[in-house]
Order: structure tokens, then C-alpha cells, then sequence
């Protein structure tokens, strides 16, 4: 932060969330955490949606690939221009018409994990005075690079803890589908007991 500026101004829920934890350090491992969070899961179970309205496990991994497609292009808009007019956008509509029920979940994954990674790439390049830069939020108003940086971060969080949720409600321990038992041992013979 430049000196004299107070710091970003940062939504209390995506602050929260955050708990405290380097937001940088956690966009970087957010990826992880997410593919940590769907390990083991049909791509039906992905699909499932909890109630008329409400969002799939999926559809909420192609929300944060688009939002990072967004975020990274309000870095760019914020640290290049003086002042950049930054458009909201309505995330249901990303997710209900951008295909999101048609892509595999892995890919939407991947989608994420890449978008991710450059805009962790291009935070480390950007000068730690263009944190500070600012453009004009169509409903927020004045919002910083930085401020964008830790409200991404806190939202990663709360989807992390909404797909967790939306598993253990959906998909509980002792509803997953169960392995087959492995074949019965063969019997040694005595010549296989020689050799063994």
C-alpha cells in the first residue's frame, strides 16, 4: 500500500473468510484446495444441483473460472489505465449460458487452475505501487488492484466451504458408492508355497 492510504477497502464477509491468511498465498493454493474438495466425485455427482435455482459443484467451478477470467482483466484494465470504467457482470447468467452443465468437470477445473495461475503471475510482475491503482466499479465504486486481490481471495474461500457443504449434504461418507470387495485369495498349493 502507498503511504497515507488506509488499505483496501474489503467486503467484512470476503475478510472474514479469509481468516486472516496471506491473500496471495491463498489465491495460489486455492486450485488445489478445490480439486482437494472434488476428489472421488461422478461427473453426475458434479452435475447434481441441491434444490431448483441453486448451484451444481460444477457450476460453482465455473464460476470461479470465469470470475478469474474477469479478475484478471480488471488487473490489466486498473494497472495499464488511469482510472478504467470496470463493468459489473451477473454470474448467473456466466453460469446458465456459458455451458457449464455441458463441460466436464475436470476441464472446468483446469479452466481454473490456468486462468489462476496467470493472475497470480501477473500480481507478482505489477509493481507493489500499482496495488493501489484504482478503477471505477460500476456498483461499488473506486476499488484498488489490492482490494480486488483479497476479495478473490475471501471468495474462493466461501466457494470452498459451499462445495464442501454441498458434498458432505449431498454425497455423505457412507452414501458413496463402495468398491468392490477385492477377489478371494487363491489357495496356495504346496508348489506355489515351495516357491513363495
Amino acid at each position: 500500500m502507498a503511504a497515507g492510504n488506509p488499505g483496501p477497502v474489503v467486503p467484512q464477509r470476503y475478510i472474514q473468510a479469509l481468516g486472516g491468511a496471506d491473500p496471495l498465498v491463498s489465491m495460489r493454493g486455492a486450485p488445489a484446495r478445490v480439486a482437494k474438495l472434488i476428489r472421488g466425485l461422478s461427473e453426475k455427482q458434479l452435475s447434481k444441483n441441491p434444490a431448483p435455482g441453486k448451484w451444481s459443484i460444477k457450476e460453482i467451478i465455473s464460476h470461479l473460472a470465469d470470475g478469474e477470467i474477469i479478475l484478471g482483466s480488471r488487473i490489466r484494465f486498473i494497472g495499464a489505465h488511469d482510472r478504467p470504467a470496470i463493468p459489473g457482470y451477473d454470474q448467473d447468467a456466466f453460469v446458465e449460458r456459458l455451458g457449464a452443465q455441458r463441460a466436464r468437470g475436470a476441464d472446468l477445473l483446469e479452466e481454473f487452475v490456468h486462468a489462476r495461475a496467470t493472475t497470480v503471475s501477473l500480481l507478482k510482475r505489477l509493481p507493489r505501487e500499482s496495488y493501489s491503482r484504482v478503477g471505477l466499479h460500476s456498483e461499488r465504486g473506486d476499488e484498488s488492484i489490492e482490494a480486488l486481490f483479497h476479495m478473490y481471495a475471501g471468495h474462493d474461500r466461501i466457494h470452498e466451504e459451499q462445495i464442501e457443504t454441498l458434498r458432505l449434504a449431498l454425497f455423505p461418507v457412507g452414501s458413496r458408492r463402495k468398491k468392490k470387495p477385492a477377489a478371494p485369495a487363491k489357495k496356495k498349493t504346496a508348489a506355489s508355497r515351495r516357491r513363495g
